[in-house]
């Protein structure tokens, strides 16, 4: 039995197979004219020299991809020793025989795909500072979405047809999410497989992102991808506009006009988020976009004629003038005439809030 034409074969299966896929059990069996027990024998020599890895169908729900590279080898050796060796198991170059191989130099050029050929596995992720995205937020051509938790980008339909956008620019990234380190700072994360898929010049403008450090998956990002369970929290940004929605749909059901004037649930501005860049500008654009949701987004004709809308102000020749009220002025007025908590701190810290965004608009912060 000759081992080194077995693991060409396993090698040239995983770099050809356009998906880094395993070399089926069955494969090995019918190229190579084996038995089971023979082939089990020319798989124990090979992992035992640390010639390949082993991916089992009871441990991984497919094993025709690598999706973590962390299984030791010294795992891998009990578990076949422990299972049954069945067709639902796949074969697998090890890293160490990748390093070696020529081949693999011709995905230098794309960064994630290159560590995907070198043997890494396919939802191992990688960490990005988030100013990568900004790159797909702005540009109206790219279809950007997130919840804070998972997000995903991808071409707006009439720009793909259109014929005019380099085929390089055409990316699609399925999902993304976030990660943190220690110290709780943000990052994106991204799984190596759809890393992978961007075209080179995109794999290399994240590369020029990529954060070294210890960071782990946001908690529902991990549900969400890998144990399949979606879970029921959702972002701050997402229960900010369920909540206008929510306050909309109590008006309604007064027989009145709403409060807000939109809600922002359906379409919620791709700009209403983390910052994406620690910068003043950003920071100062944020808290326009914020105010434009809170106060000018109050609906005037809610309050009817319950509260005065106008008010008598002396000017400095002591004349009296009838002055608008402003908005946060006059929801403050309807509420505090309508309702009477026992604890007032409540309220008061949300007419704080609403005129504390309101100063940063009219007087952005300075450095």
């Amino acid at each position: 039995m000759d081992d080194q034409a077995v693991l060409q074969a396993i090698a040239q299966a995983y770099l050809t197979s356009g998906d880094f896929n395993g070399y089926p059990v069955p494969s090995l069996r019918r190229e190579f004219g084996l038995t089971t027990s023979e082939a089990k024998e020319a798989v124990r020599r090979l992992l035992r020299e640390r010639k390949i890895d082993v991916i089992f169908g009871n441990v991984h729900p497919n094993p025709h991809i690598k999706a973590f590279s962390h299984i030791s080898n010294e795992d891998q050796r009990k578990f076949l020793d422990e299972f049954e060796f069945t067709d639902h198991i796949c074969l697998y170059p090890s890293r160490e025989v990748l390093a070696t191989l020529p081949d693999v130099d011709r995905f230098k050029d794309s960064p994630f795909t290159h560590e995907l050929a070198l043997g890494a596995g396919q939802l191992d992720y990688r960490v990005f500072d988030l100013s990568v995205l900004e790159y797909y937020r702005n540009d109206p051509r790219y279809y950007y979405e997130t919840d804070f938790v998972n997000g995903s980008i991808s071409i707006h339909d009439e720009h793909f047809e259109s014929g005019t956008m380099a085929d390089h620019d055409q990316v699609l990234l399925q999902t993304f999410g976030f990660a943190y380190d220690d110290q709780l700072n943000r990052a994106v994360a991204v799984f190596l497989r759809y890393l992978s898929k961007l075209s080179p010049e995109h794999q290399r403008i994240w590369q020029t992102k990529k954060l070294s450090g210890v960071y782990k998956l946001h908690p529902d990002y991990y549900r969400n991808t890998i144990l399949g369970d979606w879970g029921t929290r959702i972002s701050i940004f997402e229960a900010f506009t369920q909540e206008l929605k929510i306050i909309n749909a109590m008006a309604t059901l007064m027989e009145r006009p709403q409060l807000f004037r939109e809600s922002f649930a359906e379409e919620r501005p791709k700009e209403f988020g983390f910052l994406l860049r620690p910068t003043l500008a950003e920071f100062n654009a944020f808290v326009l976009l914020l105010d434009k949701m809170m106060s000018d987004n109050i609906n005037k004709e809610f309050f009817a004629n319950e509260i005065p809308l106008e008010e008598d102000e002396e000017r400095p020749d002591g004349k009296i003038v009838v002055r608008q009220k402003g908005m946060i002025a006059l929801l403050e007025a309807w509420v505090r005439k309508y309702f009477r908590p026992a604890n007032r701190k409540p309220m008061d810290h949300m007419f704080k809030g609403f005129r504390a965004v309101r100063k940063l608009r009219q007087k952005p912060a300075t450095p």
